[in-house]
């Protein structure tokens, strides 16, 4: 009998599945147990962790602009808060569930512990579709969801920043709904907010940011920057459009970007600054003029040095972990690489650079941000990009120093080693109440 079962555990009985126990949630688990398995934690260590500590499930009224009323479902999830109070995204998407909250609060505890944030890992949303609905509707949404969660968050419980479909705006609402509850302006219960009521200078653009410092550190490590590095990016959202601009500032060429639409290719490198401005005029990266037409899924296959999904979760499987033709992968998303397909790659000798560790960067702009609110300072943009730059050196040498001590495991379970053990040891720490 195992020690989940001598507690009366039954979280593997199908008619005992939580609302959470979703494709997403446990793609984040197998991450955790493979980690774990291979550090033999002690299952009454583990349980804990596999698991939210906590989960609100609220119903959102909003009136519409024609005086009607439409409710959705929105969410808060803690997972851990061991390191200190909750960190995490708000997200507005029309499939929105549980388990992809509980999957997204669980990354945030190991990005958290493994940039050494006093953070915990939180996330939330709301189960919306925002093209269906006006600007005023959104603010309405926005407002009343935090109305309705606000015994969960506060600059010293539960921190919000923006995530898919939401921004700087979004961020303001929930500042000012917040504020106006407790009576007095509350900077730091959200970050990522605009720059004129107190936000970073650099958060736009610090996650993309991040993820080219890292992917550079990594190419260093590995003796793979010798000639210009060519790089394929999947996605040229606002993460995607930051890395190609940064890596192509750095040296590299980039010679294949995409969005929802198409992706265009160019084997002999493309003009970042021109495919911004034609984005920015038709709204997608298709149809850019010295390139050829290429699809997603072709963009993912290409010969190259660099290949950066920065787009939506799963795009790397099984069906084409076999045909990816990179040296290095770095996942500029959340999730871009399933369980499965890791471990083809990493059969296969290709680098994966995890996204606890390249996004983990956008969570340490937002923590500054959260300094600078708690201790009314402003910091400069040089000084916030010093202090990132400072921050990721430190961290990537102490991943590839982990993956050099236990015999050049990959850089996922060298991240993943870094964040549990700091996580278990601030558990045990702190003790067990009462």
């Amino acid at each position: 009998m195992t020690t989940a079962e001598k507690m009366g555990a039954t979280i593997d009985h199908e008619e005992d599945r939580n609302e959470w126990d979703t494709e997403d949630f446990k793609m984040a688990q197998s991450f955790l147990d493979k980690t774990t398995r291979w550090m033999k934690l002690d299952e009454n260590v583990l349980l804990p962790l596999r698991n939210p500590k906590r989960v609100m499930t609220v119903m959102v009224p909003v009136r519409r602009d024609d005086d009607s009323v439409s409710s959705y479902i929105g969410y808060r999830v803690h997972h851990d808060l061991a390191m200190g109070p909750g960190l995490g995204g708000v997200r507005f998407s029309a499939g929105l569930s549980m388990g992809e909250v509980a999957a997204m609060a669980m990354r945030m505890t190991w990005k958290c512990a493994l940039m050494n944030l006093p953070f915990g890992g939180a996330h939330g949303g709301l189960r919306i579709d925002p093209r269906k609905h006006s600007q005023n509707e959104l603010e309405r949404a926005t407002r009343r969801y935090c109305s309705e969660i606000i015994e969960l968050i506060g600059p010293n419980a539960d921190i919000q920043t923006p995530d898919l479909n939401t921004n700087e705006q979004t961020m303001a609402w929930i500042l000012d709904t917040f504020s106006v509850n407790v009576g007095n302006t509350i900077p730091s219960i959200v970050t990522g907010k605009p720059k004129s009521i107190g936000g970073s200078l650099s958060s736009a653009h610090a996650t993309g940011y991040g993820v080219a410092l890292v992917t550079r550190s990594v190419m260093r490590h590995n003796n793979l920057d010798k000639k210009t590095p060519k790089v394929a990016i999947q996605g040229f959202g606002q993460v995607g459009s930051a890395v190609a601009r940064s890596l192509h500032a750095m040296g590299y060429e980039i010679i294949a970007v995409s969005d929802s639409q198409g992706g265009i290719y160019n084997r002999d490198g493309l003009d970042i600054n021109a495919i911004a401005e034609h984005k920015a005029k038709t709204g997608s990266v298709k149809g850019f003029k010295g390139a050829q037409a290429i699809s997603n899924a072709d963009l993912l296959q290409l010969e190259c040095d660099i290949l950066a999904p920065c787009a939506v979760r799963n795009q790397i499987n099984t069906d084409n972990a076999d045909a990816i033709k990179c040296k290095v992968l770095v996942e500029g998303a959340n999730g871009p690489v399933t369980p499965d397909a890791d471990e083809i790659l990493e059969k296969r000798g290709i680098i994966v650079v995890p996204d606890i560790l390249t996004t983990g960067t956008g969570v340490t702009v937002g923590y500054f941000e959260w300094v600078q609110g708690l201790m009314r300072l402003l910091w400069t943009e040089d000084e916030v990009y010093a202090r990132l730059e400072e921050l990721v050196d430190r961290v990537t040498h102490k991943v590839f120093k982990t993956s050099e001590q236990y015999g050049g495991c990959s850089l996922r379970m060298a991240a993943m080693r870094i964040a549990i053990d700091r996580v278990v040891e601030a558990r045990w720490l702190r003790g067990l109440y009462p």
